[in-house]
């Protein structure tokens, strides 16, 4: 499917978890960052993000897969993109990597880190937060969560 395609698709489809625009306001309000770690496509992301929370999207930093355009193609032509992985890890994203720095932090600069997950994908990054939530009745992420 051309990749314009795939994005208004998906934008339409995506329903917002319920409770996430409250937790957004709440984030904004007190100076929270919020950063979607996914294995999922950056630009596809980020439009359903805009759909969804609105012009509220611009506080939340995305970091995950993007895509690109095959050799000879465009990307909204038939078969026209690919995936371009965020690294080399099973998921194409091992998002531990991106969290660690923070984790490693000295203990007077080091800030909270709250993580929620719903895959196994999550893995990894589980173990480098303070404070865990798992989608329930995802029984790859849940079961690792201390309830």
């Amino acid at each position: 499917m051309p990749y314009d395609e795939c994005i208004k698709y998906v934008s339409e489809n995506v329903k917002l978890d319920p409770g996430f625009n409250d937790y957004l306001q709440w984030a904004i309000k007190n100076n929270i960052p919020t950063v979607v770690l996914s294995s999922g496509m950056e630009p596809i992301i980020r439009a359903i993000l805009e759909k969804l929370v609105g012009e509220n999207a611009k506080y939340i930093d995305v970091i995950c897969n993007n895509i690109q355009a095959r050799p000879g193609k465009q990307v909204n032509e038939e078969g026209g993109w690919e995936l371009v992985y965020h690294d080399d890890s099973h998921f194409g994203h091992d998002k531990s990597l991106t969290i660690r720095p923070y984790a490693q932090l000295p203990a007077d600069q080091r800030p909270t880190l709250f993580y929620a997950g719903d895959g196994v994908s999550d893995l990894s990054a589980a173990k480098e937060t303070d404070l865990l939530f798992a989608k329930s009745g995802h029984g790859e992420f849940e079961p690792y969560c201390v309830p």
